[in-house]
Formats: C-alpha cells, structure tokens, sequence
C-alpha cells in the first residue's frame, strides 16, 4: 500500500427518524463532515426526517502513521431558509482505529449522540466508511471556513435510492478492527458512485453490472485499546433465526414472529429415520441375513449397525444431512448384507428431494411408512423397510440424537454418539457434618496399655482423620468436626474407623462403624443435631464364642447429618454459576432467563495432523448451573458451524456463564481411554453485565496461554440474552447475601473451602464421565477453573496492578490537591478557596454536595456505558510481558518436576518477591503501632507532649467555633508555595519519631 495516496472515503447513505425541527412536523437536513483540517458538506433534503444521500466524499490523509489519533465528526443539522441559519440535530464521533479498508466496509448507522446536556436528538445516520489507496480517485473540494451558510454540493452526486432498511441497518456500537486478517485484503471502489448502491440490495434487487459481495460481519473491538485490537472483543449484526440483530435487538419479520430458535441462524437439514425392516431375503447359504442399511446422499453416507442372522432387524436411528452442503438430489437407503469379503446388495428405496415434506415445529413428528425394496434396475423385490423422510431444522426433536453429516463422514452409528449434542445435569451436592464425640470401652489388641486411638472417616474416595488422643482411660474424648462432600443419589456410605496407632507407621484397627448416607438426617438450618451412639464392629471375623467371652460392646459417639443450608462450592468463587442451597426449600423462584445461542468458530488452529494436513474436531460446553451442554463434534473443521440454541433458569444476577471450545480426540484409531480432549479456550460472560432484552451478538477471542505465552486460538461467535422475568425480585437479590445464610452463621475455614471444592469438582467430574457421551475431567477441570489457586507469578504481579490501579483516582486526587496548594493554576485554586470557606460556614451542605457530585458523575458517565460483556485482557492479565521461566513455573506440575537446581533458583527469586512483601507489611504494622503509642507512654516524653496538646487543643476547640478551626486549618494546607518549607511539617517529624514494636522482633 503506497502511503502518499491514501484517502478515507466517507459515504453518506442517509439517516432514518431525524426530530423534526421545522416547526410543522419535519426538517430539512444536510450533514457536514470533519476530519483532518478538511470539512465537507451534503445537499439539504427538504422536509424529509428520514433522508436519503448517497453521497460519497474522500478526505486526504496528511500522515497515515498518526491516522489513529485522528477522529471523524459528523453533524446534522435542519436548514432554516427565512433566517440563513440552522439548527443542531445531532452529531456521530468515529475514532481512526476504527477505519477498514473498502473491501471490508459495510453500512453502518450510528445512533445520533447529544452535542451538550440539554440538547434533544434521536434518529440514526448511516454511513460507509473505509480507507482507498487508488491514485485515480481524486480528493473532494472542501468547503471555505467563511461559507457556513452556503450549502455546497458534492459533484458527484446520485440520486436517492431506498434501500430496504431491514437490510443494511447496523446499529454501530463499538469500533471496527483494523487488523483482522479479514479486514488486510482491499479492493478500489468503483469509479462510479451511482453503482455503490447496488451493494445493500438484497438478493431480489442485484445488478448485473456489478457481483453481490459475499455477506460481511460487522466486526467491532471493545472501547478500551489497553491490549491488542486483535485480542479484543468484537460486535457482529448476523442474521438469526429471529431476523437481523441490529443494536441488541432482533428485528423480525412476520414469516418469524414464531421462531424459538431466534439466536442461532435457522439450518435446514434433511432427516432420515431408519426404523426396522421386516422379510427380507435370504442372502447366505444358511438362508438368512445379516443386514445394515447404508443412507446416501451424494458424498454423504451414514451406515448402521448390523444384525447377525436377523430378517426382521429393529434400528431406529435419524440421520440428518446438511442441506447447505448437498450436490445431489436423489436420497438412497440401501439394505446390505454384512459379509467378511465384501458386502452383498439387498436392495434399496429411492427418493426425490423436492417430493420431500417440509417439518417445523410444533407439528408432530412424521410417520414412518413401510417400503417396498426394489433392486438396482428400479424393480419391487422382496422385503420391506420402514422409513421417515423430512426436512427440518435444528428445532425439530430428532435433532440431538441424529447422526449428523456435516459432523461426521462415514462413521457408523456406534461411534456417532461421542460427536452428538447433549444436555447434562450435574448431581445435587451435600456437605457432610460428622461430628466425632467420644468413644466407649475401646478393647486394644494390647491388654497392658492404654490406646493411642483416633477415627478414620471415609467416604467413596474421600478420607479424614481425627487426631490421636493419648489419654489414660480407655474412653478418649475428640469433639471434632469432619466435613465431606457427597453427591445425589447417594451411593456410598459413611464409613468410620476407630483405629490404635501401635508404634510409629503401624496402626491397629479396633472397630468399624458403617452407616448408609441415605439414612442421614437433612437439615436447612444450623439446628441442633441428636447425637447417636453406634456399636463398633470387630473388622474381621472372629469366634462368636470368644466374642461373648470379652463381651466386645464398644461404642462410639456420633453426630452425622447432611448440611442443606450451605451452596456446595465446585467451581471458582470468582466465577460461581450458582449460588443457591443445597436444600431446594430454600430456593427463591428465578429472576429470568438466559438464552445462549452457539452460532460458530472462525481461525480456529489445528489440533491434530489427518491425512497430512492440520485439522481439528471441535465441540462447546457451556456450563451454568447445574445445566452443562455440549454442542455436536464438527469433523474436520476449521471453521465450524454449530448453530445450537440453549435456556437456563437464572436465580442470582451476580453469576457467570461459562463456554468453552474443545477438541475431540477420542474418534477413530486415536481415541484411546489415555487421550484427554484438548482445551482450545474459553468464555466468561457476567449476567449482571447484561442489559435486560438485548441480544448481545459478539466474536470472542480464544485466548489460552501456553508455555511459549499468550495465544489467541480463533475466534468463538455467540448470541446471548438475558430476559428478566420478575423485575422486583431481580432488584431485591442485590440486597441479600451472595451466598446463603450458613456461610456467615458457621462459616468454614479457607483450608477446608480448597478441600471440599477439590472434592465437588472430582465428583462432578466422575459422574459427567459416566454419560454417554461422556463429559470428560478435563473439561470439567477446565471449565471449572480448578487450577486457580495455584501459585503463579505472573497472576500474582497482575493482582498487584489491579491493586494499584484501584488506588489511581486517590493518587489523582492527591495530585490534584497538590497542585491546589502549589498555586499552578492561580484561577482553580481561588475557586477552591472560596468553596471550602463556603463548606466550612455552611457544614450542613458537606455531605448532600458529595453525594450530589457522584450523582453527577454517574450521569455524566451513562452515556459512556459499556455496550459489551467484558472479557479476558491479556495486558490486565500480564500475558504479554511475562517471562518464559514465569511462565514454565506456572505450567509445572504439582509438586514439582524440575530439577533441584531449578527449583532452587524459583525458591529463591519466591524468597525475594516475598521479602518485599514482608517490608511493605512490615511498614504499614510500623505505622499503626505508632498510633497505638500516642497515648501508651512507651515513649514518656512524646505521650506527655501529645497528652498536653490534646488538652490546650481541647480548650481552644471548646471557646472557638468549629468553623474557624477548619478554615484555618484548610487556609493552612493550601498556603502559598512561598509560605512553603522543603523539610517535613513539625506533625510528621513528631509522627515519625515514636516507637514502633519493631524493635521487639528478633
């Protein structure tokens, strides 16, 4: 691209639903545009509010490396004949960041911002653009700062051509990404403007003169640039199944006012039931058949499994065919005969694809018929086979359990279940309480000593132990509670140990207590659990004789119930999908819903290496609640097509949806009991940072970091929105506890937090991995973050930059009251003066002028809301900049599997980090304790000092009016600099010299 000749195009195609400022219920309206020194301006268009330009200007670039500092300004304004003057009607800012090249640039309509607070404007202006580096496309003349009354018409003008709005309106709410790898591709525009209209045309209106451009996404990056523009979020207008998303809001059309599948693009497929078949003829010489039937379309097949020795075999499997993807029109279902040799010919049933039905929910499902098998030559055979043939979309029921064309080729029926779409529900989970008491009677194996006895708690895999009491009875006394996590329904018991440590490493058992955790008692609440004594059991068996003879009666003392009132943590506090209780008559009624449309993946890398080159076989889980989804597996593709609508109940706004892209490595030769999916990045999205109603049609960047750093995977394209179903209730979540009300009245230490989520998430994980397909551990570990509270270098210096920017705005307020009292700006210093002294006589207005002030702020800052969901920031993160070595030592394993040398060197640098910490601890203890010695007499002098003081300062506040005081004191603190000293005020040097308790530490 040669830089001398770039230009940047600005096409204005027209506004809609302008404020009519005429005073007879119109305007007339021409837009003027700014950039770089160059103004331009449009014809006026009488008593029209929503006009039609087409108008196209270029602006010259004068320096294309500072081009994304530079801003694009456009106004509208009504045209007043009688008086030679206008009227302001709104105006539209385009940051440079945000101009792509023309083979990128759609129409977009921003809608018209507010020059002022008092200033009234509606309506939308749409716009074209896009940076052109063409030599014969020459700059437009701009208009003379002295002509602001006289309109100027381009000379290129075209005239006004209406364009269907449903078509080419795209609400702008965040900026273009210049450096898509879409977007580095350009071609020149036409020469002539007249022809640019063609391109918003549907494809009822084309132009032959000019080929219709493939449909473009409206590709915006978030309004903060503290990363790269590539690793930001980007805002798409798609057309769902609902219509266009234009704004947050899908505008539908009458043929799609009943569309349930409104977030996902509606996907027509062609379904194919295989329900049995019933006397066929005999093909081998045993006179029977082993029979499969083959579907065909085209390329596409889908086989069945086969019967041994059956004539009458019973299938029932759908096959779904993508109908975008089809190049044929005859539908084949083939019967053949499974032989070791090569497969004999049954017969088959032939099908034209424009007789067959159309199916659209709710319609009931279609029948299946029997027919007849004829053979190659078309001619009626024996053997019959029962079919339904119809063409849906992904709303139809059959859809998940289909075997799906565009997400397998030739795969059977028995391996198309590890790629199908599933909906999971993860098992309620309990907290266990076993309160061990005491025991009774314990017997040792020793007769001649006292046992050193403690209790062994399990429970499936999870195991606690009590501490040893070496007491001088034979009755020990413990009182501890043991907490576990256990899942419904309840299958495993409660087992209890009561066990004698003989010698060190050598433990002896003295009896076993095992109670069914079915027959456990529930509570909500922190009421008061009966205590039980349960007969310890002799764990091997023994002579029934002898035991009467010792008359074994040893008991142990037991509280046991399952804890309802608790939310059961399995997933990072951070990012809790739910935080209700365990005990459902708990449960509030839910405040909405949340709807999640998976529409498809574009620039994924590839995983794996098939056939030579790079491929990957994707799938998406989403995570919510207890609800997990899972997409169906797209075979061999980089850029997948998911299409796939789901719901959740949402109970608490301060929760967070999870989506996650993942490799399948479990299908052909490969898949193995030893292969983990692999983890191709994931998606937070906060409900409570959703507006209610809006569809939020975003591409997310899929970041992972890997040892080499940060990597972005490709891109995930979603539709998401949250309806609010009880705005009352959602209104009084914020006033209620995040977590329910037994975190706070017994609460659980941090250790035993880790412990019993580390426990949820392997249950969670184990009874995911039991269906079909299963959901495996490393998904579930993946999604639920189960690695967060590990040590990492990198997430600890991101912390403390988070820390250090929330103090930013004190720092700016010190600075600023800095240069107050240093007299930099004389006139603001004043001003300053004069509303202090005006607190100070008036201490009343204090507080309402501070809460007025943010009042203030948070208006002021509406209009510069958020319009995006956040998402991950590599640059918050410290992704960008972080060293290799950090980075190996966040990838390590735990423990460790380096070498000493290694780990030698990271426990040193870990020292020096923690060392300067320790100071900063240190010094802020340091100046506390100093407080604390004021009135301590450590030091005698200085507490006889300030005990003096405080009474004269007593004495003087009690016969001088508080007002004075404070004005002094203010008057004091912005003094001029020449009243000024460079050594520290007499306060901080009396401060600085009292003691500390440091001198007490060794």
């Amino acid at each position: 691209m040669i830089l001398s000749n770039l230009k940047l195009g600005v096409e204005v195609v027209g506004a809609h639903n302008l404020l009519p400022k005429d005073g007879q219920g119109s305007s007339s309206s021409f837009v003027e545009l700014y950039f770089d020194g160059q103004r331009f301006r449009t014809t006026i268009k009488e008593k029209d509010l929503s006009p039609v330009w087409n108008e196209t200007f270029y602006f010259n670039i004068s320096d294309p490396s500072n081009l994304h500092m530079l801003v694009l300004d456009a106004y509208i304004y009504n045209n007043i004949r009688a008086t030679q003057s206008r009227s302001f009607l709104g105006k539209i800012t385009i940051n440079g960041t945000s101009f792509v090249p023309y083979s990128d640039s759609v129409v977009l309509h921003y809608p018209l911002e507010k020059r002022s607070i008092f200033s009234r404007v509606r309506g939308e202006l749409g716009l074209k653009v896009y940076i052109i580096d063409d030599p014969s496309i020459k700059s437009s003349t701009p208009i003379s700062a002295t002509n602001d009354t006289q309109v100027h018409s381009h000379s290129a003008q075209t005239p006004a051509l209406k364009i269907p709005r449903s078509e080419v309106r795209h609400t702008f709410h965040h900026l273009p990404n210049p450096n898509h790898p879409q977007q580095q591709q350009q071609a020149p525009p036409p020469v002539a403007v007249h022809h640019q209209g063609a391109r918003y045309m549907t494809d009822e209106m084309k132009v032959p003169t000019e080929p219709q451009p493939p449909p473009q996404l409206v590709r915006m990056h978030s309004a903060t640039m503290a990363q790269p523009v590539d690793y930001a979020l980007k805002e798409t207008s798609p057309f769902l199944g609902g219509g266009r998303v234009v704004g947050g809001r899908v505008i539908r059309t009458d043929r799609m006012s009943g569309c349930t599948y409104d977030l996902v693009e509606k996907m027509h497929f062609l379904f194919v039931r295989v329900v049995k078949a019933r006397e066929l003829p005999a093909m081998d010489v045993t006179g029977s058949v082993d029979p499969y039937v083959e579907v065909r379309i085209g390329n596409y097949k889908g086989i069945t499994k086969h019967f041994e020795k059956n004539q009458n075999p019973l299938w029932n499997v759908v096959f779904a065919f993508s109908r975008e993807r089809m190049q044929a029109s005859v539908l084949e279902v083939v019967v053949k005969d499974k032989d070791l040799l090569k497969d004999d010919f049954v017969g088959l049933c032939r099908f034209d694809l424009n007789e067959v039905p159309m199916r659209v929910p709710p319609d009931s499902p279609l029948a299946p018929e029997w027919y007849r098998l004829a053979d190659k030559k078309g001619e009626k055979i024996k053997g019959e086979l029962m079919l339904a043939v119809w063409i849906g979309t992904q709303a139809d029921e059959a859809f998940p359990d289909a075997w799906h064309s565009d997400a397998a080729l030739s795969v059977d029926t028995a391996a198309s279940t590890l790629i199908r779409s599933k909906v999971y529900h993860a098992p309620r989970l309990w907290y266990v309480r076993v309160n061990v008491v005491e025991a009774q009677d314990l017997i040792p194996t020793e007769k001649t000593r006292f046992p050193d006895a403690y209790v062994k708690v399990q429970i499936g895999n999870q195991v606690l132990k009590t501490k040893p009491v070496q007491a001088r009875t034979f009755n020990p006394l413990w009182n501890e509670d043991l907490l576990f996590v256990a899942a419904e329904p309840f299958e495993d018991n409660l087992v209890l140990t009561v066990e004698d440590r003989v010698a060190p490493g050598k433990d002896e058992i003295i009896g076993r207590v095992i109670i069914p955790l079915s027959m456990v008692e529930k509570r909500a609440d922190d009421k008061m659990i009966h205590s039980r004594w349960f007969n310890l059991e002799k764990p091997v068996a023994i002579d029934i004789d002898q035991l009467k003879k010792e008359k074994f009666s040893s008991r142990l003392h037991l509280r046991v119930c399952l804890d309802g009132g608790y939310h059961v943590l399995d997933e990072s506090t951070h990012y809790s999908s739910d935080l209700r209780p365990t005990a459902k008559q708990l449960w509030r009624p839910p405040i909405g819903v949340l709807e999640l449309g998976v529409l498809n993946a574009v620039g994924l890398h590839p995983m794996k290496t098939r056939e030579g080159k790079g491929t990957s076989d994707t799938y998406c889980v989403a995570k919510y609640g207890h609800k997990w989804v899972r997409t169906r597996t797209i075979v061999d593709n980089l850029c997948p097509k998911y299409n796939e609508q789901y719901t959740w109940e949402v109970f608490d706004p301060a929760t967070v949806l999870t989506v996650g892209v993942f490799d399948n490595s479990h299908l052909g030769d490969k898949g193995s009991n030893g292969t983990k999916d692999l983890k191709v990045g994931k998606v937070r999205i906060r409900i409570s940072t959703l507006e209610t109603g809006r569809v939020y049609t975003h591409s997310y960047p899929l970041l992972v970091l890997h040892p080499t750093g940060v990597k972005k995977m490709g891109e995930l394209h979603l539709a998401i929105r949250f309806t609010c179903t009880s705005f009352a209730n959602m209104l009084y979540k914020y006033s209620c506890p995040l977590l329910p009300k037994m975190h706070y009245v017994r609460p659980f230490t941090v250790m035993q937090l880790d412990m019993l989520r580390h426990q949820a998430v392997n249950i969670v994980a184990m009874r995911l991995g039991r269906a079909e397909p299963p959901l495996r551990k490393e998904v579930v570990e993946y999604m639920s973050d189960v690695d967060s509270h590990l040590w990492s270098m990198r997430r600890s210096k991101a912390n403390f930059f988070r820390l250090m920017s929330i103090f930013t705005g004190l720092f700016a307020v010190g600075k600023w009251f800095g240069d107050i009292c240093m007299w930099k700006n004389p006139i603001t210093t004043v001003l300053v003066h004069v509303l202090f002294l005006m607190l100070v006589s008036f201490p009343e207005l204090i507080l309402p002028t501070v809460f007025l002030y943010m009042f203030l702020i948070g208006v002021w800052n509406y209009r510069y809301r958020p319009r995006y969901p956040p998402h991950m920031n590599t640059k918050l993160s410290q992704a960008e900049s972080v060293h290799p070595d950090e980075l190996d030592e966040e990838f390590d394993t735990f423990p460790t599997s380096r070498s000493p040398e290694l780990v030698r060197m990271r426990y040193d640098r870990l020292r020096s980090v923690a060392g300067r910490i320790q100071t900063v601890v240190g010094d802020v203890a340091t100046q506390g304790e100093r407080f604390q010695s004021l009135l301590s007499w450590r030091d005698p002098r200085a507490t006889a000092l300030f005990v003096t003081f405080c009474l004269i300062a007593a004495l003087v506040l009690y016969v001088t009016p508080f007002q004075v005081i404070a004005a002094l004191i203010g008057i004091y603190m912005m003094r001029h600099p020449r009243f000024r000293h460079r050594l520290p005020s007499v306060p901080i040097n009396f401060f600085r010299r009292l003691p500390a308790r440091n001198d007490s530490m060794l």
